[in-house]
């Protein structure tokens, strides 16, 4: 999808995409929003509240998302925090017991190419 284009994103319940989170600022594009286009390789669409458990699981993998890096604005993630996680990455957790929650209305309508909406309601934050 075309990030530029007319069409309004939506998420993964067909609604105009919301905003992840602002502090600190997330998504590929970094506007605050999962949103996504050919360029975002690892495709950064789903909106999450990390862990502990989880950041300890994706910097044994490699991504260390806690370490501050200033010269690219990013202070590091807390638990707590919203970022727009990379599909795989959260797919990954998931079959790892170790998946974090996610906001639906904030989670880009390409995630469901990485998993089912019956399977991303199981961790929504913003249901009922």
């Amino acid at each position: 999808m075309d990030r530029d284009s007319d069409r309004i994103p939506k998420n993964v319940l067909g609604s105009p995409l919301q905003t992840c989170n602002e502090r600190p600022v997330t998504g590929f594009f970094r506007d605050g929003c999962c949103n996504t286009n050919e360029e975002d390789v690892g495709a950064h669409v789903v909106c999450v509240r990390v862990t502990r458990e989880f950041l300890e699981f994706s910097a044994a993998r490699g991504n260390d998302l806690t370490t501050p890096h200033p010269e690219f604005g990013f202070p590091g993630l807390q638990p707590g925090d919203r970022w727009c996680l990379c599909a795989l990455r959260w797919t990954e957790a998931l079959q790892a017991g170790v998946a974090p929650q996610l906001v639906l209305a904030a989670t880009h309508e390409a995630m469901l190419e990485y998993a089912p909406l019956a399977e991303l309601k199981k961790y929504a934050l913003d249901l009922n």
